[in-house]
């Protein structure tokens, strides 16, 4: 059953069922463009399933034909027309929203799932970037469509992408703004798994599946040492390595590990 918080509305819909959170944007009449409030929804969810121990997965999904088109830029435009003038600077919106929504995925300390089906564009397309993984649709595409609305790249992109498919390819999206169809996608491990659309929800299952009775945080501690690597130097990495495995230790699931191994038995992982 999908339960709909009111501080939601209802762009943004909240499930949670045997320690997966799904969230949902909804708003398939407008390509699920995120608004201001479903964004400061959406970071608030992320970081209640971070800081929930019965979470073990968050899958981040879209009602309709597409994923996400990005920021509602048609709000955006309707304010130029009418000269509205910002109380803040476009530096502090963007550093206080989108940057903030990508951070808050980023560093959620779950496993975050991304269903795209048809377009991920804009932020919407770093959304999808910033997951843990991502299953996407034969007909999905991504598009840093910045350039076409004559704006730069914002939300975390110039950050993320050429760290997920190199710098010349990064700027050939971002400077012409085309799709990225989701095969070609695949091959330069952009997503996970491209599947037919009927497919879909099997796909995503068997991800989800498997993390919501994994080791949550030994999870949780191995993708903070992923996403903090293109950054570190090796011995830095190498010392927080060694920390991460030595927190862990002593947890309940790394006992748990280790005896089901000695004891040739299946395990049964708490997430902590």
């Amino acid at each position: 059953m999908t339960t709909t918080e009111p501080s939601l509305g209802t762009t943004v819909l909240r499930d949670v069922a045997d320690g997966v959170m799904t969230i949902t944007l909804n708003r398939p009449d407008a390509a699920n463009a995120i608004r201001p409030d479903a964004r400061n929804a959406l970071i608030e969810l992320f970081n209640e399933a971070s800081g929930d121990p019965e979470i073990r997965v968050v899958v981040l999904r879209s009602t309709g034909r597409h994923f996400c088109g990005g920021a509602d830029v048609v709000r955006l435009a309707d304010g130029h027309k009418k000269n509205v003038k910002r109380v803040t600077g476009a530096m502090h919106v963007i550093m206080t929203g989108a940057q903030r929504l990508i951070a808050s995925v980023l560093d959620c300390a779950k496993p975050v799932v991304a269903v795209v089906q048809g377009g991920a564009a804009g932020l919407g397309a770093h959304l999808a970037y910033a997951a843990d993984l991502i299953v996407a649709t034969d007909d999905a595409y991504f598009a840093e469509s910045f350039v076409k609305r004559g704006l730069v790249i914002d939300g975390g992109g110039a950050y993320m992408l050429p760290r997920r498919i190199g710098m010349q390819k990064a700027k050939e999206m971002a400077f012409f703004g085309e799709k990225l169809p989701a095969h070609e996608a695949l091959t330069l491990g952009l997503v996970n798994k491209v599947v037919p659309a009927a497919e879909l929800e099997a796909a995503v299952a068997d991800y989800v599946d498997r993390l919501a009775v994994a080791p949550t945080s030994a999870i949780a501690l191995g993708k903070r040492l992923f996403n903090d690597s293109p950054d570190t130097d090796r011995a830095s990495a190498f010392v927080a390595e060694a920390m991460a495995q030595e927190i862990q230790s002593f947890s309940h699931d790394a006992k748990e590990g280790i005896a089901a191994f000695v004891e040739k038995r299946d395990t049964n992982y708490l997430g902590w």
